[in-house]
């Protein structure tokens, strides 16, 4: 029987479209395959997997290749979206990067939201890239007055206009040959962004968000859309929500990159750098070597989740 090689590029019902040197082949997992498999996703866009071809042309997946990372979130109870299962839910697997797009205008951007999101990215050990959109409605020196401290504290930051063309050539090349998920609120101006990269691709994020649909009990697949200079953006109904189910109020202060390396200075091992004395993390807000805006992202995102913890036990 004659094997493949390829990678997942869409996962739709228990059904696999595979990307292989010999085009594309849907296949389906065997279920001793699915026993193999019981804390995490089994199998996610993205996946390198070997597969047979069967005599009608379709797929038999014989092995999952192991993943080098992925973008995950512990799967929300059927009952409770507030309470997390065991299981890991793998939204993309193998991915190099994830791209959040803002607009610097119309609609307003939420710096707290993407402060989120950086933690989704920081807790999954993925490289983050902030693309600030629409900077000819105020000007490039006004977005980086609004998002010039991410790039102070490590992040890249790529600033576009997809209507005037300024800053694609900068997006494409962070897209070439890497597996980028997009993530990026209504009106942003991901799909122009996208036509901008690739003309029709917007398009085909728009049909596969619209086939993906809302809610808990809706149809939901991801896909790839392969790009023409290499790579993939990857498009999915799980990164529009993304939501930390797992996260420990402990840990928040772990996956803010300029909060992070003053926690052993704090006086107390236990420090939530809200009140303690002796704090390094409060004493750095005072200085100016943390921006109050970030901090308060942090406070609120530990009381959320302290109030789930508490929720929870």
């Amino acid at each position: 029987m004659k094997q493949l090689n390829g990678r997942v590029i869409k996962a739709i019902s228990g059904f696999f479209t595979v990307q292989t040197d010999k085009g594309e082949v849907v296949a389906h997992l065997p279920g001793r395959l699915k026993k193999a498999w019981q804390e995490s996703s089994i199998i996610a866009v993205g996946d390198w997997v070997c597969l047979s071809l069967n005599d009608d042309g379709t797929g038999t997946i014989e092995e999952i290749v192991e993943r080098t990372s992925v973008l995950s979130r512990s799967r929300p109870s059927a009952h409770n979206r507030a309470i997390a299962t065991e299981q890991e839910q793998v939204l993309v697997a193998n991915v190099d990067q994830v791209v959040f797009i803002f607009a610097v205008k119309e609609p307003h951007p939420s710096l707290r939201k993407l402060d989120r999101f950086l933690v989704v990215a920081e807790m999954n050990a993925l490289t983050a890239v902030i693309c600030v959109n629409k900077i000819d409605l105020t000007g490039l020196e006004k977005a980086r007055q609004q998002f010039g401290l991410y790039a102070d504290i490590g992040y890249r930051v790529i600033y576009t206009s997809a209507k005037q063309n300024v800053g694609i050539d900068e997006l494409q090349a962070c897209l070439h040959n890497k597996l980028s998920v997009f993530a990026g609120s209504s009106g942003v101006g991901k799909s122009s962004l996208l036509n901008a990269v690739q003309p029709g691709l917007g398009l085909k994020v728009n049909e596969v968000s619209q086939a993906s649909g809302k809610g808990m009990h809706t149809t939901r697949y991801a896909e790839l859309l392969p790009l023409d200079g290499g790579g993939y953006v990857a498009d999915t109904p799980g990164i529009r929500g993304l939501a930390l189910y797992d996260l420990e109020p402990t840990e928040v202060d772990a996956y803010f990159r300029e909060i992070a390396p003053l926690v052993a200075d704090c006086r107390f091992s236990d420090c939530s750098h809200h009140h303690e004395p002796g704090c390094a993390v409060r004493a750095a807000v005072k200085r100016g070597d943390i921006s109050p805006q970030r901090y308060d992202s942090y406070l609120r995102l530990r009381e959320e989740h302290q109030a789930l913890d508490d929720a929870a036990y």
